[in-house]
């Protein structure tokens, strides 16, 4: 494997590589699911109901956060 210049830090692929010895993504059998073909619904309802508890829950989690980055 050639050497790389100091200012570039190897990707994945060619750590990976450099760990096992082959070359990546593995040759062989596709992956079991194409992506590409997949699509997104969306079936929430418009607005998404939200409880008191589950407000409480994000304000006690990020008040603080949502203090600073309103105030």
């Amino acid at each position: 494997m050639a050497r790389l210049s100091p200012e570039r830090a190897p990707s994945a692929s060619e750590q990976l590589e450099a760990l096992l010895g082959k070359p990546w993504p593995f040759p062989g059998r596709p992956p079991k699911h194409d992506l590409s073909t997949w699509r997104v619904v969306n079936y929430w309802p418009d607005p998404v109901p939200v409880t008191l508890a589950e407000v409480e829950v994000f304000e006690r989690w990020f008040g603080d956060f949502f203090d600073e980055l309103f105030s």
